[in-house]
């Protein structure tokens, strides 16, 4: 005599998917309950039961290949998108670091050009204000320069 369980492993599917196999299947074809409310197998009952399951778990086997043949094309695509975005990364981070070098250049060249006194060109006009060109009251004979404090003033020291 047949069990749902006995039938259910035989199938390699759940107790639960066969009574839904139960129910979908013919009337005629479907097992009867005993007074206790177990059902009494026949052997036309269990063929309808292994029939309705193996007539809708191939196509449904077909349509689970095939999507996992797509899910796994789209994590191919997936990994081919990432490492393609890692090498922008990459390539944008060594533009930066790049960037910053160039900026530190500049700015320690601008740095400096400010602590040297410029030569004015001969067609330029002299207003003699500079603190650093001696007069005649204010020449000591020594120069006092006070050390500039900028912004990158503690990268000199």
């Amino acid at each position: 005599m047949e069990t749902i369980s006995s039938i259910a492993k035989r199938l390699n599917v759940t107790n639960g998917r066969i009574y839904q196999i139960i129910k979908e299947i013919p009337a005629d074809k479907q097992p009867k309950k005993d007074a206790k409310g177990k059902y009494n197998f026949t052997k036309e009952s269990v063929e309808a039961i292994e029939s309705y399951y193996n007539s809708s778990s191939s196509p449904k086997t077909d349509n689970e290949s095939d999507l996992v043949k797509q899910l796994r094309a789209d994590l191919e695509d997936a990994k081919a998108e990432i490492k393609a975005k890692n090498n922008q990364i990459d390539k944008f981070q060594q533009l930066l670091s790049q960037q910053q070098q160039l900026n530190l250049s500049t700015n320690r060249q601008n740095e400096k050009l400010l602590d040297t006194p410029q030569k004015t060109s001969e067609g330029s006009s002299n207003d003699h204000t500079d603190v650093s060109e001696p007069t005649e009251g204010n020449y000591r004979g020594e120069e006092t320069k006070t050390p500039k404090k900028g912004l990158f003033g503690w990268l000199r020291r």
